[in-house]
């Protein structure tokens, strides 16, 4: 007799504890009985608590264990975060956007962002009766715990509402424009947004280069769009106009609310309560040149015990954040709104206002100033034998700047790093070895690639992009940094203090099979195995180190890994190779690092301003916020570099540059421009007179007829065709021939044989040039 599994039993979290009972160890579960549980239960789909539910033991487990594999391989189960899911299935807790209502009148949303690669989920929203705060409506984002239903014609989910978001607007954001007929137009910053009417009636004062706000009126059968201007945010020729656009764009508040200042300008400075005095310890500060706050400084000395020999001492302070921003404030509910600071090449959106930020918090030269500090003991071989916490009040003994701290290691002192050489760097720097033993033998991944920066003019257009030098002084504070957040996870999981661990997962098993494929087409191979590690990666990336395609395999190698995030539950970080890690040093521009802090303050009994209950119920909704918020600023810092080089390069469209391609697609290429850090597009009709053919295993456009074609990664040159300063959107035209592709005439027959097997089931083609 075949053993059921009740939905009511699974489905309902009151049942939790009595779900590995409803069963008896009689046979093994059918598949379907398998994905169902799985889909009822999003957060309690580990292989462990699958075995546990179905009451499977010894050999059974390994037929559990297979069974779960080969799901994974025909692409009906996906990994996260080393808990099992339905491949586009939604996460337990997710953000959606309410759209409309069905006949009976409940609301109905669609996921925020893209779940898997079909139409999106509908979820039907529950809302309480007699529940407290306002209800949700069509318009609203939302924030709600996700289950999946039994209904094959309804919903595929009801959600939970846990939190309410700003209500959307229709509002687009745009150029005024006046034209020389006298008339107005909206030139928009949205690429695909197209340009717009106003008439003098709906002007509201905006003036030509004006940025503004405007509302679309319907659309008309004929002509362009109408609108009508909502506010004018200010003129292009400040010079903060292009991120002020990437702000509006993205809803990233920046504008400080009256009771969060009034809240922060009536802090009172931290007094020496609960406090160790840690003044005299040489603790000094190595940030960017630029730097206007302060919240990490760093000591180092060997171990005097000689039972350590050759072992350092390393102690880490990061301000003491949380002495000022107590949980349920104003000051606290805004920095979990913004999530996070914003970093544009023209200005800083802050998490906390300057009152805190770059004051009382920021790590002065010379000012007493309260920490939370780490002090970490290795050994020789850079492995951490112990460490411990300490609320202290400290006194930076110096500021310097990276290139400052590394010249004077190298031998060229000036009069603030002189006196500090001997005592305080050169310690520091035995440490960093020391460490990076431990780092050596950690083997996290070590991918190659440059990070760029752009330089401004005083009037906020681009001066120039640079490539920064990387320098010792950069990864020592890293690693230190690094330790001191896994101590803080470490400390946190030991005392059984819920936590905020910032995970990355594994490659998908989907990416390493692609992944796979790609390094074939290379004569490259990359071992199967259920448990990849960083290092077999990192072999892969040795054995092209300054071949003709090291920055091609970089780059897919990137693309293979999974993006890092927020969670209370534990995957480790596999891109640093850390079985618990969680951010404890930047509190001053990070929520997380934050809510760290208190669980650490209330761990560890160190005073007022710990983890309240309240706040530790909340931890998986604040990891979902504060997750999604780090992706905005993301996404709003790359569309400002886009937006200031469009324009930089307005003036200089028909001429050439060296690039190298970015991105391939069946509709053409992306190109980086590396002098600038700015992509562009290369449309497939425009690429000559041949038949491409897209070749997703090998990332590249291949001639039908030639087999000649270009690949990501590929260097180029090509000519400016057009620009779209405002979208931040340009258009080249190709100059350098296609190339052989890398492989035999046998293996570009099976890219050929791919590629059309692809275009045949997506009923595509391409188009001839």
């Amino acid at each position: 007799m075949a053993r059921r599994i009740s939905g009511r039993t699974h489905g309902d979290p009151r049942n939790a504890d009595t779900r590995a009972k409803v069963v008896k160890h009689d046979y093994r579960p059918s598949r379907e009985e398998i994905l169902r549980y799985i889909a009822e239960n999003p957060d309690r789909s580990g292989k462990r608590e699958i075995a546990k539910a179905f009451a499977l033991r010894g050999e059974d487990r390994v037929w559990l264990k297979d069974l779960l594999r080969d799901l994974q391989d025909e692409g009906l189960l996906t990994k996260e975060r080393k808990r099992l899911a339905r491949v586009g299935a939604l996460p337990h807790v997710a953000m959606l956007d309410i759209f409309g209502r069905d006949g009976d009148g409940i609301l109905l949303a669609h996921p925020a962002e893209p779940v898997g690669t079909g139409e999106p989920p509908v979820v039907s929203i529950r809302v309480s009766r007699g529940g407290s705060g306002p209800a949700p409506g069509i318009g609203d984002r939302v924030l709600a715990k996700t289950f999946p239903t039994d209904d094959a014609t309804g919903p595929a989910y009801t959600g939970r509402v846990m939190k309410i978001f700003e209500k959307r607007t229709d509002a687009v954001l745009g150029v005024f424009r006046v034209l020389k007929d006298g008339t107005f137009r909206i030139e928009p910053v949205e690429r695909r947004q197209p340009e717009l009417i106003v008439d003098k009636e709906f002007q509201n004062g905006a003036k030509n280069g004006d940025l503004v706000e405007v509302e679309p009126a319907r659309a008309s059968r004929y002509g362009l769009p109408r609108a009508k201007v909502l506010a004018v945010l200010g003129s292009l020729t400040s010079e903060k106009a292009v991120s002020m656009i990437a702000i509006h764009a993205h809803d990233i508040p920046h504008i400080f609310p009256a009771d969060v200042l009034a809240e922060s300008e009536a802090v009172k400075p931290a007094t020496m309560e609960h406090r160790e005095d840690w003044r005299d310890l040489a603790l000094v500060t190595i940030d960017p040149a630029d730097a206007k706050d302060h919240d990490d400084a760093v000591f180092a000395m060997p171990d005097p015990d000689e039972k350590n020999p050759g072992g350092v001492i390393a102690t880490v302070a990061i301000a003491d954040v949380a002495a000022y921003v107590r949980y349920g404030t104003a000051l606290d509910r805004e920095a979990l709104k913004r999530g996070n600071s914003v970093y544009f090449p023209d200005r800083v959106v802050p998490m906390l206002p300057e009152r805190i930020s770059n004051d009382l918090c920021s790590l002065r030269e010379g000012e007493d100033r309260p920490a939370i500090a780490v002090r970490m003991t290795f050994s020789a071989e850079g492995r951490k034998l112990r460490h411990s916490f300490h609320r202290v009040m400290m006194k930076s003994k110096a500021k310097l700047a990276y290139p400052q701290a590394q010249a004077a290691i190298d031998g060229v002192t000036d009069d603030k790093t002189r006196p500090i050489l001997d005592s305080v760097l050169k310690p520091l720097w035995d440490a960093y070895a020391v460490l990076k033993r431990g780092r050596d033998a950690r083997q996290p991944l070590e991918l190659d690639l440059p990070e760029r920066k752009i330089l401004l003019k005083e009037d906020g257009t681009v001066d120039r992009v640079i490539v920064p030098e990387r320098l010792d002084a950069h990864k020592l504070i890293e690693e230190f940094m690094i330790q001191a957040n896994v101590a803080a996870a470490e400390t946190l999981e030991a005392k059984k203090e819920p936590l905020v661990y910032r995970v990355h997962d594994a490659p998908s098993l989907a990416k390493q099979e692609s992944l796979r494929e790609f390094l074939a087409t290379l004569s490259l191979s990359l071992a199967r195995g259920a448990q990849m590690r960083p290092s077999q990666f990192n072999g892969i990336l040795e054995r092209v180190r300054g071949a003709d395609n090291e920055a091609l395999v970089n780059e897919v190698v990137l693309r293979s890994q999974s993006q890092a995030e927020y969670s209370p539950k534990n995957i480790g970080h596999f891109g640093l190779n850390l079985k618990r890690y969680a951010h404890f040093t930047s509190p001053i521009r990070r929520y997380a690092d934050l809510i760290v802090h208190r669980g650490l303050i209330a761990a560890l009994g160190l005073g007022s301003g710990g983890l309240t209950q309240q706040e530790a119920d909340r931890l998986e909704e604040i990891a979902v916020l504060i997750s999604a918020t780090e992706r905005r600023a993301m996404a709003a810092e790359r569309d400002t570099v886009d937006r200031l080089v469009a324009a930089y390069l307005a003036e200089r469209v028909n001429d050439t540059f060296d690039a190298r391609i970015s991105g391939v697609t069946k509709a053409g290429l992306f190109v980086q421009l590396p002098q600038f850090g700015a992509d562009g597009f290369i449309p497939v009709s425009t690429l000559g007179g041949d038949y491409y053919i897209y070749d997703e295993t090998a990332r590249s456009l291949f001639g039908e007829r030639t087999g000649k074609g270009y690949q990501l990664a590929d260097r180029v040159e090509v000519r400016l065709i057009e620009v779209a300063p405002m979208a931040g959107a340009m258009r080249f035209e190709m100059l350098t021939d296609p190339k052989p592709l890398p492989g035999s005439s046998r293996s570009f027959h099976k890219a050929k044989g791919r590629a059309r097997a692809s275009q045949s089931r997506s009923g595509s083609r391409g188009r001839r040039r």
